[in-house]
């Protein structure tokens, strides 16, 4: 019989994760890497582990994501949006607790696209008078 599996994709700035779920022992794997080797950072660590601690299935399921696009923050992101939209596939009684904190709903904040005659988006270049 085939193992069980849940499939999400999350989405954070230019970030995209496709994560997957099955039943194990809390291993977090991120592009063929552990977790604290792809993450320098414990907050990311944090941010990626919190759907699971919402729910209180931290341990009970292993995640392998696979993250392209985009820094560490938003990777870490994408990463937890697509825990978030697995575990409802787990169990739909999570929504509540997922909508509640916000894991549910996709960040929609991106850069903004540079203008002509700008040095970024809104900078402009300083005024001289002569």
């Amino acid at each position: 019989m085939a193992e069980v599996s849940y499939n999400a994709t999350g989405r954070r700035k230019a970030s995209v994760a496709r994560v997957s779920l099955k039943p194990g022992t809390g291993v977090i794997t991120v592009n063929k890497r552990a977790l604290e080797e792809y993450f320098g950072l414990k907050t990311l660590e944090l941010i990626v582990n919190q759907p699971l601690e919402a729910t209180e299935t931290k341990g009970k399921y292993d995640v392998v994501a696979n993250v392209i696009g985009g820094g560490f923050s938003g990777q870490a992101g994408a990463i937890r949006h697509g825990i978030a939209r697995a575990l409802l596939k787990v169990d739909e009684e999570f929504r509540p607790v997922l909508k509640k904190a916000g894991f549910l709903t996709r960040d929609p904040r991106v850069k903004e696209r540079r203008k002509y005659g700008l040095k970024k988006a809104r900078k402009a270049s300083q005024y001289s008078k002569r």
